[in-house]
């Protein structure tokens, strides 16, 4: 497909197809999780919880890609239900790090099964070598564009 001018062309954007791909999976995470009364955002939190316990409300919205606000408010929801702890008072400062409960423990197992599951699917076309490659890839991607962001 041609464009007269200035544009993008769709079909061979790279950057269109990345978001495309992103997309995707977030619908193929969010129906997965959906039965299990989760969210994308609310699994991410537990799996951040379970790989680095403690972090504060900002370290977890930063990695789950949403504002403290709103993480605050799912921290809030994941603690009144039981999935989380923390902290009444903080220990310095204002942070109140919270940690994962059994529960919380329970629902990130059959939540990561369900994930794994739409990986596996997403992936299933490409050779160990092609996703090693798609790996590489994308990180170098992610980097220079952090590197060029932190430069201006």
């Amino acid at each position: 497909m041609s464009q007269d001018g200035p544009g993008i062309d769709l079909e061979t954007s790279l950057g269109y197809l990345l978001k495309e791909a992103s997309s995707a999976l977030r619908s193929e995470m969010e129906a997965v999780l959906r039965p299990l009364g989760m969210t994308v955002t609310h699994y991410s939190c537990l799996e951040l919880l379970a790989q680095r316990p403690g972090l504060s409300n900002s370290e977890l919205a930063r990695g789950a890609f949403v504002t403290r606000q709103s993480m605050n408010v799912l921290l809030q929801a994941l603690e009144r239900d039981g999935f989380v702890t923390r902290p009444t008072q903080a220990a310095v400062g204002k942070v109140l790090p919270a940690r994962l409960t059994p529960r919380g423990r329970r629902s990130l197992a059959k939540a990561t099964a369900a994930i794994r599951s739409v990986e596996v699917r997403m992936l299933s076309g490409l050779t160990p070598g092609e996703r090693s490659d798609a790996l590489r890839i994308l990180r170098s991607m992610v980097r220079s564009l952090r590197d060029g962001s932190e430069a201006g």
